[in-house]
């Protein structure tokens, strides 16, 4: 990790901040789906903040981005209102997608937020379809798209990646390697040295980075996105992390040994950031105080989801795809 003594600690106090907001959030998320208030799959990404934090905090607001089923924390890192996305959680009037969407498929179009997906590497298209359409109009703004290691062995991950280089498109796409693809290991089903070097066979650059690493992380993502802003084409950015639950809420994760997850709860990036900080001088109460206003905040959110309205039934038709005019019938 970088030196203390030559960190910014106003700055990185400010992403310590979002990283707790973001854990809040989904321990909030997760408590009312124990509660049987948000009904439909909840997959944490806790251990995993630096990589939302890291990259989000580089990007303009302009700028598109496309999640995993994972993606709470992208989607608050990039700067959706978190009320919303609660609101989206427990399919209340006010979500995000007004309540039609979950979990899986939060998007906010106000803030870049294209939407998370929960097809496995489904967003790599999405996100090569986007940058295209970017560059033909000139814009300055660029895509950034997050998978997991998963889909790096799935089609979609080399069709969007070529294509990308072929056009020298301005997007970024980020392998948010937790280690598991679901419950598997995900070196049991890999082949080779996996997403950099994939991504280096068809000529876009990569870069390691450890994603648990807040500083790593953000150092890294600011460059590549300065090279895609400037014109030189896609890169790939492999953060290497780890989830420190299940891979859904209700996933006891019985598959990995006490111990593995003992020692990354560790090495988790909130506790390597606030050891860094503290080194640094940040006094220890100012970061105690982040995580309990994190933890107010968000279960405040929640509780304002819950009492808020369910949809209109009436709107159960409206934002649905109407091209060709398809009527209204039951199936």
């Amino acid at each position: 990790m970088t030196q203390a003594a030559n960190i910014d600690t106003e700055r990185l106090t400010g992403l310590l901040q979002l990283m707790q907001r973001i854990r809040a959030f989904e321990q909030a998320a997760i408590a009312a789906q124990k509660e049987g208030l948000v009904l439909g799959a909840i997959h944490p990404s806790i251990g995993q903040e630096a990589v939302a934090a890291g990259i989000c905090t580089n990007l303009e607001q302009a700028d598109l981005m496309l999640s995993t089923h994972r993606g709470h924390g992208h989607t608050l890192a990039k700067g959706a209102d978190p009320l919303a996305m609660m609101r989206e959680l427990f399919g209340r009037a006010g979500g995000t997608c007004g309540g039609k969407g979950g979990s899986m498929h939060i998007a906010d179009f106000g803030v870049g937020m294209l939407g998370a997906n929960g097809v496995v590497g489904a967003n790599i298209p999405i996100a090569t379809g986007a940058a295209h359409g970017l560059k033909l109009q000139g814009s300055r703004q660029i895509v950034t798209c997050i998978f997991g290691d998963g889909a790096v062995n799935r089609g979609p991950f080399l069709e969007g990646l070529n294509w990308a280089r072929v056009f020298d498109l301005p997007v970024l796409f980020v392998c948010e390697d937790n280690g598991f693809s679901a419950t598997t290991r995900t070196a049991t089903m890999t082949g080779g040295a996996g997403a950099g070097a994939r991504a280096q066979s068809i000529g876009i650059p990569a870069i390691e980075v450890d994603g648990n690493d807040l500083m790593a992380v953000d150092t890294a993502a600011r460059a590549a996105i300065n090279d895609i802003r400037a014109g030189m084409g896609p890169t790939l950015l492999h953060a290497k992390t780890y989830r420190i639950t299940g891979h859904t809420a209700v996933d006891p994760a019985t598959y990995r040994p006490a111990e593995e997850v003992e020692a990354q709860q560790a090495n988790c990036p909130i506790a390597r950031l606030q050891s860094a900080l503290t080194l640094a001088g940040v006094e220890a109460a100012r970061l105690a105080a982040l995580h309990t206003e994190a933890l107010h905040e968000m279960t405040d959110i929640a509780a304002q989801a819950q009492a808020t309205d369910w949809p209109d039934p009436a709107l159960a038709y409206a934002d649905v795809q109407d091209v060709g005019n398809p009527a209204e019938r039951a199936f």
